[in-house]
């Protein structure tokens, strides 16, 4: 059901996070105010910097405050030089999908008029959809001994989550093909010639895509896809794959359209969404204002999009097709930051995005 109002949770996080999240709430803002959508705003802190100043990467109140808002923004998280003693990265933004099940993670790839590309692919409109919680990332909390010698993680793969996966999956491909005039496809990416895990993803796979007779699907092994991926992208509508290989993926898809820059996506449950751009904190840039937030401003309009399928809001479906179609027009025409050929700062940028937005007819 539609609210009055939306609480949406900020999360700035490290580097050069809170310059691309204050990018994509003024884009948000002002074309939420076209379509008389109000958002409501609460900033949280967490990741490493966090954790430099308080040894946790996020606190428990900060955890269960983000659950009680209808959506998360997250900037990005982590620094090279900020670790755990095991010698891992702080990310939070994994304890975050642990915490509340987020099990899949939504990640567009589209080639946008205007934006460079070295691979020669006319269309490229792809989503690929990752695993979350499981895969080989599920045995992340196991306790290890200490050795020299010999270090192993584990690969898990259940019914639940597979099915809730896949389910989301043809759904997506019925979304876009109805929305975007996709080919409705799914394809699995695994490695199941190999793995057991894998040979079992197959078979659940298979007995969902056995449920959705008008979608189209494929199944390829990880190592020829990613060939595929490369010398075939237009061949791809909706990809599907394990923990590890879609977090390797959807990078590779990132890069054919363009980079990371380019790259949003959305970590979902059933019931909760955080939104966040696919690439890191890049401290080497941080602070200078020259960041891309076309990543942010794009995974800001894929948060609305959630709500508005959510709670039945056309008002949420408006404003990020009016963020969508004012980020595409500036990345046609410019101006653009270094990273895609242009030479125009964060501010400039989002400055001419927020100029671009379309008012509802008859504003």
């Amino acid at each position: 059901m539609a609210k009055n109002g939306y609480d949406i949770a900020l999360m700035p996080g490290d580097g050069i996070g809170p310059e691309v999240t204050e990018a994509a709430v003024a884009v948000m803002s002002d074309a939420a105010a076209r379509h008389g959508l109000m958002l409501n705003y609460t900033t949280h802190e967490a990741g490493a910097a966090y954790y430099r100043k308080t040894m946790e990467a996020i606190s428990a109140a900060t955890m269960e405050a983000i659950g009680q808002a209808d959506a998360v923004l997250l900037g990005a998280m982590g620094l090279p030089d900020i670790r755990y003693p095991n010698g891992t990265e702080i990310a939070p933004q994994i304890d975050m999908r642990e915490h509340y099940g987020l099990f899949a993670s939504l990640r567009p790839c589209r080639l946008f008029p205007g934006v460079p590309t070295r691979v020669r692919a006319d269309k490229v409109d792809m989503l690929v959809i990752r695993e979350l919680t499981e895969g080989l990332f599920a045995g992340r909390h196991d306790p290890m001994e200490r050795s020299d010698e010999s270090a192993s993680d584990r690969l898990t793969i259940t019914r639940a989550t597979s099915e809730k996966l896949f389910e989301v999956a043809f759904a997506q491909a019925k979304l876009r093909r109805r929305l975007h005039d996709t080919p409705g496809h799914v394809t699995l990416l695994d490695k199941s010639n190999v793995l057991r895990s894998n040979a079992f993803l197959r078979k659940v796979f298979d007995e969902v895509a056995a449920r959705y007779p008008d979608i189209g699907t494929a199944r390829l092994y990880i190592d020829a896809g990613s060939m595929m991926l490369v010398t075939e992208p237009e061949r791809f509508d909706v990809i599907v794959t394990e923990n590890v290989f879609g977090d390797i993926i959807s990078e590779i898809a990132a890069g054919i359209v363009g980079g990371l820059g380019v790259a949003p996506s959305g970590d979902v449950s059933l019931t909760h969404g955080v939104f966040q751009p696919s690439h890191g904190t890049a401290p080497d840039i941080a602070g200078k204002g020259v960041a891309n937030p076309v990543a942010t401003i794009l995974s800001a309009a894929m948060l609305l999009d959630w709500l508005a399928d959510k709670h039945g809001d056309e008002r949420c479906a408006k404003t990020a097709a009016s963020i969508r179609t004012g980020t595409t027009s500036v990345l046609a025409s410019g101006p653009k930051t270094r990273d895609l050929g242009g030479t125009a700062g964060t501010a400039e940028v989002t400055q001419a995005i927020r100029s671009s937005l379309i008012s509802p007819l008859g504003s």
